[in-house]
């Protein structure tokens, strides 16, 4: 017997994270020959998502834009890195993910944006690296009227500044970024930490008092996990986690503050949430451990839920 439908879509979606093009279509070619070869029910519908997906990444493989710098969003939630040439923004993604980039101690090392996920509490976040803002850019400078349009997209923004640099450069970069009507939550990264000097971290946090500042140095792992933390709060999301009955397996899922257990239902599967009636919760938001509530209950991190439908 199949598993529950909605746990199969939850799992093809994670098998599809950090794909496209060939390798993508491979994958849910993989994938469509995994399902059985039902002709009605949820299963069907599943199979119809599946080979929808294969023929849109054909057609956006076919299409070439030259002078196009879309990123194709993808995780839980789509924070830009953003700041002034040369100020470490490539260094960092790459501290965080798994991607290589092309460095160098001069401005403009990076001249498109480059997207790159790096897992958070076991759920991918992407990354996007914007080429440095510099000022006109929200006037067309620079190719910043494409750069900004990609930072439209985005769920948050870090900014990055060289803590042992000037301000201006910064000051310039939120200008623009201001200039275009981006209002997104955000914090400062003061990168390249190992090289400033003890009071450089205090020094910003007095310069930029209406963004939280932290410390990063890609050469201090402790750094890096406390950077990942928070830009997994800028988010907003909650991590809980969801689990089939009767099985003790679980598995990590990413809703928006304030949620339900019927929205837990829906981000599961679509459709899911109307049908659910309830859940089973273990966690901080139960009064013990398992209890039975409604479908409008609210959930808090790390709760563990069991739908009921």
């Amino acid at each position: 017997m199949p598993m529950p439908h909605q746990v199969q879509m939850q799992i093809i979606k994670r098998r599809l994270v950090g794909k496209d093009g060939v390798a993508r279509v491979r994958e849910l070619r993989a994938i469509l020959g995994d399902l059985p070869d039902y002709k009605n029910g949820p299963y069907a519908d599943i199979r119809k998502w599946v080979m929808g997906e294969i023929e849109q990444t054909r057609t956006r493989s076919r299409v070439v834009h030259r002078d196009s710098i879309a990123v194709r969003r993808e995780g839980v939630a789509q924070v830009a890195l953003v700041g002034a040439p040369n100020v470490g923004k490539s260094s960092l993604l790459q501290a965080l993910s798994d991607i290589q980039i092309k460095t160098g101690d001069y401005p403009f090392t990076t001249l498109r944006p480059v997207a790159a996920l790096t897992m958070i509490h076991g759920l991918p976040v992407q990354l996007v690296e914007i080429p440095g803002l510099i000022a006109g850019a929200s006037e067309g400078r620079g190719g910043g009227r494409a750069l900004l349009g990609v930072l439209r997209g985005a769920d948050a923004i870090v900014y990055c500044h060289d803590a042992t640099a000037p301000l201006d450069p910064l000051r310039e970069a939120r200008t623009e970024v201001a200039a275009a009507g981006i209002a997104r939550t955000a914090l400062l990264a003061a990168t390249k930490l190992d090289e400033a000097g003890p009071d450089a971290i205090e020094h910003l946090r007095h310069a930029i008092p209406d963004l939280r500042v932290m410390g990063v140095s890609i050469l201090d792992e402790a750094s890096l996990d406390g950077f990942r933390e928070a830009v997994w709060q800028l988010t907003g999301l909650l991590r809980v986690f969801t689990r089939r009955p009767g099985s003790a397996d679980v598995d990590p899922l990413a809703v928006r503050a304030g949620a339900t257990v019927a929205d837990v239902a829906e981000a599961l599967h679509a459709g899911l949430g109307a049908a659910c009636r309830g859940g089973h919760v273990w966690g901080s938001s139960a009064r013990f451990p398992g209890q039975l509530v409604g479908r409008d209950h609210q959930v808090v991190e790390d709760d563990v839920i069991e739908v009921i439908t």
